[in-house]
């Protein structure tokens, strides 16, 4: 894999910086750049943030490679000093959401706007905004110690919306200089409120496949057919239907096999979590929850594996009727999974028990995607902490917890997230990093929708608490 190389580096040497920028000015020009990864009419933009991160980090003191990809290029900086220092990593990601529909927005996506304490704008939340959190904290923090005693290592990719897909190759060249590291920190997750911060222990992992049913060649006008050919729709709901019990388990022989036992501390850092049953019915909108495993719905998108199926088609899907058996029909399928439940396995099971459900009369055919690991990294002192346990690690999450109650004036949660970061178990797979999660966007920040916003006192606490985190890393005050 080529790299270009920037030449500015420390090597231990004493650094002056030549930036000390203002946060919110920083974030406005980053959100200029319409960095949207998914769609090749933003090239532009995606090149103009990638080099505005680049000349941040090397006004910063890092030595900046940009890593060509297949797709968009990923910036390794390096900022090494003595070897025998404490070594951290920091993971983000420099492309965003695509902004339509652009009607829907109050302001322009990608022309940044101050509102009533909120910046408004696409990748505000995600991720340039805590990308900007944490090279302010860096930067406050190097101006009062320009030979702080820490050595960085920046991963910020360009393809996490669309899956990632160029971080695999990217580990197997770099996975090496990666492990060095002493954790990853990672600011890609989220918080109820600006108040309270959660720091996440655990990331579901995923599994992709995608039913189809085929029946006759073509479609069938159903009175001269119907009753003799097996309907492909109806086979598939029957095959959709047998994928759960009533009670709304996964009807998948082992599907839960090796799903551990939620601990009461984790329940009870759930039950600090400001939000009750009722208040998340009601954002929903939904007459009654469906848990399964005797697990409350707030605990269900946190402790619980899923099936879920995300798409169904097959037939005539325009207005009125048209009486026809249709020749095939798809459904799109996807499994949450949780800690020590192997993606693999659960895939192979998942296709087993769809295969054994499908009926005579019908051609089944099973498409496998992409599946990824499950993640967690429990803080210390817990019942459930692993006894190899990194020093470094558990240090880190003292740091976090004492700076985010002095900032915020409220201590962490400590809890896991429903929703999937594959890259964040890559990191730990291949190059034995675990994750340190501080999650900076909330709820009404609208990640992947119109008027994404980040809120700017929120902004002004976390880069106060990353100075603390990275000097109390460093054993500086």
């Amino acid at each position: 894999m080529d790299a270009l190389t920037s030449s500015l580096d420390l090597h231990g040497a004493s650094h002056k910086l030549s930036l000390m920028f203002d946060p919110i000015d920083a974030l406005k020009e980053y959100i200029r750049f319409p960095s949207v990864s998914t769609d090749p009419a933003y090239a532009d933009g995606m090149k103009g943030a990638r080099d505005y991160a680049t000349t941040l980090l090397q006004e910063l003191g890092f030595k900046v490679e940009v890593v060509e990809t297949a797709l968009h290029p990923i910036l390794l900086a390096e900022r090494f000093g003595d070897p025998a220092w404490p070594h951290i990593a920091i993971y983000g990601h420099y492309d965003v959401q695509p902004a339509d529909p652009f009607e829907l927005w109050t302001s322009e996506p990608f022309e940044p706007e101050v509102r009533e304490g909120r910046i408004y704008g696409r990748g505000t939340a995600d991720n340039k905004g805590p990308t900007i959190v944490h090279m302010s904290a860096l930067a406050r923090v190097l101006a009062k110690h320009p030979d702080l005693p820490l050595n960085i290592t920046y991963v910020i990719e360009g393809e996490e919306e669309i899956g990632s897909p160029s971080m695999p190759t990217f580990f197997d060249n770099f996975a090496a200089r990666l492990s060095k590291a002493d954790f990853i920190l990672v600011s890609d997750t989220g918080s109820p409120n600006t108040e309270q911060i959660v720091v996440t222990t655990a990331l579901r992992g995923l599994v992709d496949l995608e039913i189809k049913v085929r029946g006759p060649k073509s479609d069938l006008h159903s009175g001269i057919h119907g009753g003799a050919v097996y309907n492909p729709l109806q086979a598939l709901m029957e095959i959709c239907a047998g994928l759960h019990n009533p009670d709304g388990r996964v009807n998948v022989p082992g599907f839960y096999d090796d799903v551990l036992p939620v601990l009461d501390w984790e329940r009870a850092e759930l039950a600090r979590y400001p939000e009750t049953v009722e208040s998340y019915q009601a954002m929903l909108d939904v007459p009654a929850f469906y848990p399964a495993n005797g697990l409350t719905p707030l605990e269900a998108v946190r402790f619980g594996p899923t099936l879920e199926f995300n798409g169904i088609g097959g037939g005539y899907q325009g207005e009125g009727s048209k009486t026809v058996i249709a020749s095939e029909a798809f459904a799109k399928v996807t499994c949450r999974l949780v800690a020590n439940q192997d993606p693999q396995k659960i895939q192979d099971q998942v296709v087993a028990a769809i295969e054994a459900l499908c009926p005579e009369g019908v051609t089944l055919n099973v498409r496998r995607g992409p599946v990824a690991e499950a993640y967690l990294a429990v803080p210390p002192e817990r019942p459930n902490t692993p006894k190899d346990q990194t020093e470094s690690l558990a240090r880190a999450f003292k740091s976090a917890d004492r700076a985010i109650e002095q900032c915020f004036g409220n201590a962490p949660i400590y809890l896991r997230e429903g929703g999937s970061i594959p890259v964040i178990a890559d990191f730990n797979k291949r190059a034995g990093l675990d994750a340190l999660m501080i999650g900076l966007f909330t709820p009404i920040d609208n990640l992947h929708a119109p008027d994404e916003g980040f809120d700017l006192q929120l902004m002004e606490n976390a880069i106060a608490a990353f100075e603390q985190i990275f000097c109390d890393i460093a054993g500086v005050s």
